[in-house]
């Protein structure tokens, strides 16, 4: 699901940004993650540690190892040349925690919770996929009334339950909570955590994010929070995916986003919506002036459903990205979203993979690509558009100014359809991403595309994974290669390059060191 403004972004750049500190200071393998969190006792260890260094961005996600192997206790490992300093300056200096996936449990949910009690600079703590249990939503929620920092608070796939979840609704109804994003995504909360939180939302004026995706929430719950939603004017992104929805909760959805203005990203994939949900979405679209990226995939909308979200685009000038992949929608509705894109001027943005429209569809997407100026991004992913659908693509990229990204994974173009777009990547200036991967291209079509490259100077990355390039597609590419300057990432995992392919690879490596090049046997 993309994002607006999401703190993630920010929280990995931060994190990558901080890859080479950790060397830099203590003289030992660069890594951004050499501490690591495996159990509860582990977490006792981490909540006792003191540091003599201005820690600001810990990342501790899955067990990674550490850089010079060296464990102390049971669960936790810790380079010994790091453990320098005096006093406990993680109290008082992190600023962003990342824990995931680290099994740390109840017991270790509560050292860390009390561990953070007293500090006063971290903003965001993402303690996701550890199974800590009902219990511990009573430990972050004692967290929440006594640090008031906090901003971003990721408890995904936890199994914190209703009851858990009544713990954290009581704190923020209770205390002046200073969060604004909030993650409680796979943590079986039922409509009874739902009906906690939607109190919440009534009262608060700051949580701008809220993620309850893969919590089973029903109809019943979706119709209270519509009433909330109408006179909601904090909320921006709200994440709704594979819940219980159904057709009547998607009549009360609507009805809210008929009234709402500050909302600006919903997904409400895989919530069994179909054909007449979407006629009840196609009236909010058409009134709504807000709402920027909607995520409506695997909903079963069908081809009438796809007319649907076609009628509302040629109305909604606002929505920027539209996910409707798996939608089982064949030729019919690739022609109604088709034609609505001509006229649409807003959308940036398209995502159709796993639907059925094959080649055809992909004519009519054609079509659009030689009128629409807006759009940039288009995934037609598993369509089943084979070499014919890639030709009619291909010419119209020869004249299209706009489009950035291409995305045709497993639609089995072949050599063929490489060669139709090696063709257009002569004449192309400014697509710059291509995925070709799983799409049965030999060697030939790795010739095809690797003479392209010789004159092409707008492409920054090729995805052909999974194809059967072999050894002599490696070569074509290193020959061409030693011209281009350009293309930053290639990627030829799984194509049977052999030792001799290796070799080839190598070479490339050895004349673009600014490549990013994937490969193996």
């Amino acid at each position: 699901m993309a994002t607006v403004n999401d703190p993630e972004d920010a929280y990995i750049d931060a994190l990558e940004r901080q890859t080479d500190v950790f060397g830099q200071k203590f003289g030992c393998s660069t890594s951004p993650s050499f501490y690591v969190i495996h159990y509860d006792d582990g977490a006792a260890h981490w909540s006792m540690y003191p540091w003599g260094w201005d820690l600001r961005y810990l990342n501790l996600e899955k067990g990674d190892p550490t850089p010079c192997g060296k464990p102390i206790g049971r669960g936790i490992g810790i380079c010994q040349k790091c453990h320098q300093g005096k006093g406990d300056e993680i109290r008082n200096t992190l600023t962003i925690l990342n824990l995931r996936f680290n099994g740390i449990g109840l017991e270790g949910a509560k050292h860390l919770t009390n561990a953070l009690l007293d500090n006063e600079t971290l903003t965001t703590l993402d303690i996701g996929f550890n199974g800590i249990g009902t219990q511990a939503g009573e430990y972050f929620a004692n967290l929440l009334r006594h640090n008031k920092t906090p901003t971003t608070l990721r408890l995904s796939g936890n199994e914190i339950g209703e009851e858990g979840t009544q713990h954290l609704a009581s704190a923020s109804l209770q205390n002046k909570v200073t969060l604004t994003t909030l993650y409680l995504d796979a943590n079986f909360i039922g409509d009874l955590g739902f009906h906690h939180l939607i109190s919440v939302l009534q009262h608060n004026k700051i949580l701008a994010s809220l993620d309850i995706g893969h919590n089973e929430i029903g109809p019943s719950e979706i119709e209270h929070f519509a009433d909330v939603l109408r006179k909601n004017q904090v909320l921006k992104t709200l994440g709704l995916r594979n819940n219980d929805i159904g057709i009547q909760g998607m009549q009360y959805l609507a009805s809210a986003l008929s009234e709402n203005t500050t909302l600006i990203e919903l997904n409400i994939h895989d919530n069994d919506i179909g054909v007449e949900g979407t006629q009840y979405f196609r009236n909010a679209l058409q009134r709504n002036q807000t709402l920027m990226i909607l995520d409506f995939g695997s909903n079963n909308i069908g081809d009438q459903g796809a007319h649907y979200l076609a009628e509302a685009l040629q109305q909604n000038q606002t929505l920027t990205t539209l996910d409707i992949c798996q939608n089982d929608i064949s030729p019919e509705g690739a022609e109604y979203l088709a034609n609505a894109l001509q006229q649409n001027k807003a959308l940036i943005s398209l995502d159709l993979y796993g639907n059925r429209f094959g080649s055809r569809g992909a004519e009519y997407f054609a079509s659009t690509l030689r009128y629409n100026k807006i759009l940039t991004t288009l995934d037609l992913y598993g369509n089943q558009i084979g070499a014919q659908g890639v030709q009619y693509l291909a010419t119209a990229l020869e004249q299209n100014e706009t489009l950035t990204t291409l995305n045709l994974p497993r639609n089995t173009i072949g050599d063929e359809g490489a060669q139709y777009l090696a063709n257009a990547l002569l004449y192309n200036k400014t697509l710059t991403d291509l995925e070709l991967y799983d799409n049965n291209i030999g060697s030939q079509g790795a010739e095809h595309i690797a003479i392209a490259l010789q004159q092409n100077k707008t492409l920054i990355s090729i995805d052909l994974c999974s194809n059967h390039i072999g050894p002599q597609g490696v070569q074509h590419f290193a020959k061409a290669l030693r011209q281009n300057q350009t293309l930053r990432t290639l990627d030829i995992i799984h194509n049977q390059i052999l030792d001799e392919g290796k070799r080839y690879a190598k070479d490339i490596r050895k004349h673009n060191s600014h490549l990013k090049l994937r490969f193996n046997y």
